[in-house]
Protein backbone atom coordinates (compact mmCIF):
# COMPACT_ATOMS: atom_id res chain seq x y z
CA UNK A 1 0.00 0.00 0.00
CA UNK A 2 1.56 3.45 -1.09
CA UNK A 3 1.71 6.30 1.46
CA UNK A 4 -1.18 8.15 0.02
CA UNK A 5 -3.34 5.16 0.36
CA UNK A 6 -2.85 4.82 3.76
CA UNK A 7 -3.37 8.65 4.53
CA UNK A 8 -6.43 8.29 2.82
CA UNK A 9 -7.48 5.43 4.61
CA UNK A 10 -6.76 6.85 7.70
CA UNK A 11 -7.72 10.65 7.68
CA UNK A 12 -10.74 9.89 5.14
CA UNK A 13 -11.14 10.86 1.46
CA UNK A 14 -11.25 14.56 2.34
CA UNK A 15 -7.28 14.22 2.67
CA UNK A 16 -6.88 14.28 -0.56
CA UNK A 17 -9.50 16.43 -1.87
CA UNK A 18 -7.71 18.81 0.34
CA UNK A 19 -4.50 18.75 -1.57
CA UNK A 20 -4.42 21.89 -4.68
CA UNK A 21 -5.00 20.19 -8.02
CA UNK A 22 -2.25 21.05 -9.50
CA UNK A 23 -0.48 19.44 -6.21
CA UNK A 24 -1.69 16.62 -6.86
CA UNK A 25 -1.36 16.43 -10.72
CA UNK A 26 2.44 17.08 -10.08
CA UNK A 27 2.62 14.21 -7.55
CA UNK A 28 1.21 12.07 -10.03
CA UNK A 29 3.49 12.60 -12.74
CA UNK A 30 6.23 11.62 -10.39
CA UNK A 31 4.41 8.46 -9.04
CA UNK A 32 3.97 7.51 -13.18
CA UNK A 33 7.71 8.37 -14.06
CA UNK A 34 8.74 6.42 -11.09
CA UNK A 35 6.28 3.60 -11.95
CA UNK A 36 7.79 4.19 -15.65
CA UNK A 37 4.66 3.43 -17.27
CA UNK A 38 3.27 5.13 -20.30
CA UNK A 39 0.64 6.94 -17.74
CA UNK A 40 -1.56 9.16 -19.88
CA UNK A 41 -0.63 12.80 -20.11
CA UNK A 42 -2.27 14.89 -17.25
CA UNK A 43 -4.49 18.14 -17.62
CA UNK A 44 -1.73 20.56 -17.19
CA UNK A 45 -3.75 24.34 -16.24
CA UNK A 46 -1.14 26.39 -16.59
CA UNK A 47 -0.35 25.24 -20.18
CA UNK A 48 -2.68 27.34 -22.29
CA UNK A 49 -5.37 26.62 -25.44
CA UNK A 50 -4.08 25.23 -28.19
CA UNK A 51 -0.59 23.23 -28.36
CA UNK A 52 1.88 25.62 -30.21
CA UNK A 53 2.71 25.15 -33.91
CA UNK A 54 6.76 24.95 -35.15
CA UNK A 55 7.98 28.15 -35.19
CA UNK A 56 8.89 29.64 -38.74
CA UNK A 57 11.22 32.13 -40.05
CA UNK A 58 7.46 33.71 -40.98
CA UNK A 59 6.82 34.35 -36.96
CA UNK A 60 8.74 37.66 -36.44
CA UNK A 61 8.70 38.12 -40.80
CA UNK A 62 8.83 42.45 -40.60
CA UNK A 63 6.72 41.81 -44.24
CA UNK A 64 4.28 39.58 -42.80
CA UNK A 65 3.66 41.68 -39.22
CA UNK A 66 3.26 44.77 -41.38
CA UNK A 67 0.54 43.12 -44.28
CA UNK A 68 -0.85 41.10 -40.75
CA UNK A 69 -1.24 44.69 -38.86
CA UNK A 70 -3.28 46.20 -41.55
CA UNK A 71 -5.80 42.93 -41.26
CA UNK A 72 -8.25 42.66 -38.90
CA UNK A 73 -8.92 39.05 -37.17
CA UNK A 74 -12.55 37.73 -37.79
CA UNK A 75 -12.75 35.63 -34.73
CA UNK A 76 -14.39 38.92 -33.17
CA UNK A 77 -11.82 40.55 -31.22
CA UNK A 78 -11.41 43.23 -33.06
CA UNK A 79 -7.36 43.13 -32.85
CA UNK A 80 -5.46 42.73 -35.93
CA UNK A 81 -4.27 39.38 -36.90
CA UNK A 82 -0.37 39.79 -35.36
CA UNK A 83 -2.07 41.06 -32.27
CA UNK A 84 -4.45 38.51 -31.85
CA UNK A 85 -2.08 35.56 -32.64
CA UNK A 86 0.61 36.56 -30.56
CA UNK A 87 -1.51 37.71 -27.39
CA UNK A 88 -4.54 35.38 -27.43
CA UNK A 89 -3.02 32.17 -27.56
CA UNK A 90 -6.77 30.14 -26.98
CA UNK A 91 -7.80 32.04 -31.10
CA UNK A 92 -7.74 29.43 -33.57
CA UNK A 93 -8.79 32.14 -36.28
CA UNK A 94 -5.73 34.10 -35.98
CA UNK A 95 -3.28 31.22 -36.78
CA UNK A 96 -5.09 29.87 -39.78
CA UNK A 97 -5.15 33.81 -41.44
CA UNK A 98 -1.66 33.92 -40.57
CA UNK A 99 -0.99 30.61 -42.36
CA UNK A 100 -2.89 31.74 -45.19
CA UNK A 101 -0.98 35.38 -45.59
CA UNK A 102 2.61 33.03 -44.96
CA UNK A 103 1.12 30.86 -47.97
CA UNK A 104 0.25 34.42 -50.42
CA UNK A 105 3.64 35.13 -49.84
CA UNK A 106 5.75 32.25 -50.66
CA UNK A 107 3.29 32.39 -53.54
CA UNK A 108 4.83 35.66 -54.08
CA UNK A 109 1.88 38.24 -53.92
CA UNK A 110 2.80 41.62 -53.07
CA UNK A 111 1.14 43.25 -50.03
CA UNK A 112 -0.91 44.88 -51.96
CA UNK A 113 -2.57 42.13 -53.86
CA UNK A 114 -2.70 40.06 -50.15
CA UNK A 115 -5.10 42.92 -48.68
CA UNK A 116 -6.84 42.63 -52.04
CA UNK A 117 -7.25 39.13 -51.58
CA UNK A 118 -8.36 39.17 -48.25
CA UNK A 119 -11.14 42.15 -48.90
CA UNK A 120 -12.42 40.09 -51.85
CA UNK A 121 -12.59 36.69 -49.81
CA UNK A 122 -14.07 38.81 -46.50
CA UNK A 123 -15.17 42.46 -47.71
CA UNK A 124 -13.95 45.85 -46.71
CA UNK A 125 -14.32 45.30 -43.18
CA UNK A 126 -11.29 43.23 -42.86
CA UNK A 127 -8.85 46.00 -42.96
CA UNK A 128 -8.09 47.83 -40.12
CA UNK A 129 -8.16 51.26 -41.43
CA UNK A 130 -10.55 52.04 -44.25
CA UNK A 131 -9.44 52.71 -47.94
CA UNK A 132 -8.26 56.23 -48.39
CA UNK A 133 -11.61 56.58 -51.40
CA UNK A 134 -15.07 57.95 -51.39
CA UNK A 135 -17.09 58.35 -48.79
CA UNK A 136 -14.04 56.40 -46.28
CA UNK A 137 -12.05 59.79 -46.80
CA UNK A 138 -14.91 61.24 -44.17
CA UNK A 139 -13.65 59.12 -41.15
CA UNK A 140 -10.05 60.47 -42.03
CA UNK A 141 -10.81 64.26 -42.43
CA UNK A 142 -14.24 64.72 -40.74
CA UNK A 143 -12.79 64.59 -37.00
CA UNK A 144 -10.23 67.38 -37.67
CA UNK A 145 -12.58 69.33 -39.67
CA UNK A 146 -14.52 68.90 -36.12
CA UNK A 147 -11.89 69.76 -33.85
CA UNK A 148 -10.88 72.67 -36.19
CA UNK A 149 -14.41 74.06 -36.18
CA UNK A 150 -15.45 73.53 -32.78
CA UNK A 151 -11.73 75.40 -31.51
CA UNK A 152 -12.23 78.48 -33.91
CA UNK A 153 -16.41 78.67 -32.60
CA UNK A 154 -14.87 78.70 -28.98
CA UNK A 155 -11.89 81.24 -29.87
CA UNK A 156 -14.36 83.77 -31.36
CA UNK A 157 -16.90 83.06 -28.44
CA UNK A 158 -14.12 84.51 -25.87
CA UNK A 159 -12.77 87.19 -27.66
CA UNK A 160 -16.62 88.18 -28.05
CA UNK A 161 -17.04 87.63 -24.49
CA UNK A 162 -13.51 89.49 -23.81
CA UNK A 163 -14.69 92.40 -25.60
CA UNK A 164 -17.59 92.50 -24.35
CA UNK A 165 -16.13 92.68 -20.60
CA UNK A 166 -13.56 95.27 -21.51
CA UNK A 167 -16.17 97.72 -22.62
CA UNK A 168 -19.06 97.26 -20.00
CA UNK A 169 -15.69 97.93 -17.32
CA UNK A 170 -14.08 101.11 -19.37
CA UNK A 171 -17.55 102.74 -19.88
CA UNK A 172 -18.64 102.25 -15.76
CA UNK A 173 -15.54 104.29 -14.70
CA UNK A 174 -16.83 107.38 -17.04
CA UNK A 175 -20.85 107.29 -16.83
CA UNK A 176 -21.96 105.83 -13.63
CA UNK A 177 -24.88 108.31 -13.44
CA UNK A 178 -24.30 110.48 -10.89
CA UNK A 179 -23.70 114.37 -10.81
CA UNK A 180 -20.82 116.20 -9.38
CA UNK A 181 -23.35 117.31 -6.31
CA UNK A 182 -24.08 113.63 -5.42
CA UNK A 183 -20.57 112.49 -6.26
CA UNK A 184 -18.98 115.77 -3.79
CA UNK A 185 -21.60 114.20 -1.26
CA UNK A 186 -20.57 110.59 -1.53
CA UNK A 187 -16.93 111.08 -1.31
CA UNK A 188 -17.85 113.23 1.96
CA UNK A 189 -19.50 110.72 3.12
CA UNK A 190 -16.53 108.04 2.39
CA UNK A 191 -14.55 110.24 3.94
CA UNK A 192 -16.15 110.30 7.09
CA UNK A 193 -15.68 106.50 7.40
CA UNK A 194 -12.38 106.16 7.05
CA UNK A 195 -11.56 108.41 10.33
Amino acid sequence: MRRREALAVLFGTGALTAVPPFRRAVAQEGEAEQEGAGAPELYDPFRVGRPRDRITDYENDPFIIGIESRLQCTCGCTLDIYTCRTTDFTCGVSPELHRQVVEMVEGGMTAQEILDAFVAEHGEAVLTAPKREGLNLLAYFLPGAAVVTVGSLLLWALARRRKAVAVATSGSDASDGLSDDERARLQAEFDKLEL
